[in-house]
């Protein structure tokens, strides 16, 4: 099941493609009845930057599942919430700015762990290359050897 209850999955069905949430399939009529809105509203939407469907090559509109659940989200904040659209875009705008952070966020810590695990196995290969017949000596307090010589030229 789709998100907001749109049916379908990934359909190839062998013919070289694959159809996800983010394929733009649905016809501005289609959307419209998905989305429990009138396409005139569907229109005002993609004028202001709220939902904005990809194109045909002859300028149609096609939306996507995710397009659909975001139409709904759009109504939602409106009518139940009383938002105006400003603040409605501005809601979306600071969502997708979360999101894209958040992928930073993991593709950092992936990394993290990619340069952490890197280190481990260099620091493991150094240890393996250790000679086995030396033991550290570690110095012990009082047991210090001082060298002194003395200077030479100088009258007492």
């Amino acid at each position: 099941m789709r998100p907001g209850g749109l049916g379908g999955g990934g359909v190839g069905g062998g013919h070289g493609f694959e159809i996800d949430e983010t394929s733009p399939v649905y016809v501005i009529s289609v959307a419209a009845q998905l989305s429990g809105l009138h396409p005139q509203t569907l229109r005002q939407y993609d004028r202001l930057g709220l939902v904005s469907p990809d194109r045909t090559a002859g300028r149609g509109r096609r939306y996507s599942a995710r397009d659909i659940v975001q139409l709904r989200e759009v109504q939602r904040l409106s009518q139940e919430a009383g938002i105006n659209l400003a603040g409605i875009k501005r809601i979306l705008e600071l969502e997708n700015q979360v999101l894209a952070l958040r992928m930073r966020v993991a593709e950092m810590e992936h990394a993290l762990h990619e340069a952490t695990d890197a280190s481990a196995r260099r620091e493991a290969a150094v240890h393996a290359s250790y000679r086995r017949d030396l033991v550290p000596v570690r110095p012990q307090a009082g047991t210090a050897l001082v060298v002194w010589k003395p200077r030479r030229g100088r009258s007492d």
